[in-house]
């Protein structure tokens, strides 16, 4: 049965109640979007969703804390162990508190991850003797190398391991140095670096409903399920024809991650220590080409997300879109007619916090002009 807490405000209106999430800091995060993609979500009577690009797994989350069978799916191993852990868990906080505590408990060591990412407080100064800026103290540093090797000697069940897992990156995120990103770091200490890492059991909540997880590239997983409806939010690359597609992209920026959960000591490079495998001549999503197709004039992303929206079997569709992608308005709205009915749209203004909705018009396509837009499309097939 799909939960649906409903309030209403003094004038009868109905009020959206957001469950508890958590997660990484994360340049592609959903989490103000949330309470719009459940509302949107309300009104198409879904049981089954299929969250495409899980990320975080916020959305994820918070939609199956509401009583919808989930379908997450992501390409980054970081966002899988992420969706294992609050998806798939059906044991009680309860059952990790004693496990995190003795991993708390290890005494630090030094390891790969100290001797690549660990550095000396230096007086303020991120700048070590070898010439790199580091992401964290190497007192936290030491607690990874620790803790990590004790979760690769422990016989755990895929479950139990990603939930430390997820424990343990909550733990690092919590202690960086960083802006939110792993591509570069900062020249001065964060206050928070200073901190000594703990590990806290993850808000996991015990899963009645029968969740999937994946992690394919979208358009392999499109044959192989059904939904009720979609959410996809593609990593969209910038709309400048003069730029190619971020030069840094999604699995560079969170490299790190990947490294803590493969612990497979890769070849790093670069000032940041990045693996080799998420350089920069390493393929981007499609989702980021910044090419046009030769043979039709038409962005190659944008082609993209047509086909993607079409081969999904659902009968709805939610898009989220940046005035910042690729995709141009007008080539969207094209896409759109193409595939189906444009039910609603929500316009999200992240300068001015401004939420408007609004029914399918041309208005959206000149407030996607504007900068720091954020738009979602209930699209019905």
């Amino acid at each position: 049965m799909i939960t649906k807490p409903i309030q209403r405000n003094l004038f009868g209106e109905e009020l959206v109640i957001v469950p508890e999430t958590e997660g990484i800091k994360y340049a592609g995060s959903k989490l103000k979007l949330i309470p719009h993609i459940i509302e949107l979500v309300r009104e198409t009577n879904a049981k089954t969703i299929l969250d495409g690009f899980s990320g975080t797994t916020r959305v994820s989350q918070a939609l199956s804390q509401l009583g919808y069978r989930i379908i997450a799916n992501d390409v980054a191993i970081w966002s899988r162990i992420f969706s294992i852990c609050y998806l798939l868990n059906k044991r009680p906080r309860s059952y990790y508190e004693s496990i995190i505590a003795h991993l708390n408990s290890l005494s630090p060591k030094y390891g790969w991850f100290t001797e690549n990412y660990g550095g000396e407080p230096n007086n303020g100064s991120a700048l070590q003797k070898d010439g790199f800026k580091k992401p964290w103290q190497i007192h936290n540093t030491m607690k990874l190398d620790a803790i990590r090797e004790e979760i690769e000697r422990m016989e755990l069940d895929e479950i139990t391991k990603a939930v430390l897992l997820t424990s343990l990156i909550l733990a690092l995120d919590s202690v960086d140095s960083t802006i939110g990103h792993y591509s570069s770091y900062l020249s001065k200490w964060s206050p928070r670096s200073y901190n000594r890492m703990v590990l806290r059991v993850p808000k996991v909540i015990e899963q009645k409903e029968e969740h999937v997880v994946f992690q394919n590239d979208i358009f392999e997983l499109l044959d192989k399920i059904e939904a009720d409806i979609a959410y996809f939010d593609p990593p969209y690359g910038s709309n400048n024809e003069k730029m190619p597609p971020s030069r840094v992209r999604y699995s560079s920026y969170y490299h790190i991650w990947t490294t803590i959960i493969l612990n497979d000591r890769p070849k790093l490079f670069g000032r940041a220590r990045r693996r080799c495998d998420t350089s920069d001549t390493v393929a981007a999503s499609v989702f980021e080409e910044f090419r046009r197709n030769p043979a039709t004039g038409r962005f190659i992303a944008v082609e993209a997300i047509e086909r993607m929206i079409t081969q999904i079997k659902a009968k709805y569709v939610i898009l989220s879109y940046s005035s910042g992608g690729r995709a141009t308005a007008e080539d969207l709205q094209d896409s759109i007619k193409k595939v189906g009915k444009l039910q609603k749209v929500v316009e999200v203004n992240y300068q001015k916090n401004v939420m408007a909705c609004m029914k399918w018009t041309n208005e959206w396509i000149r407030e996607a002009e504007k900068p720091h837009r954020e738009f979602l499309f209930l699209i019905e097939k």
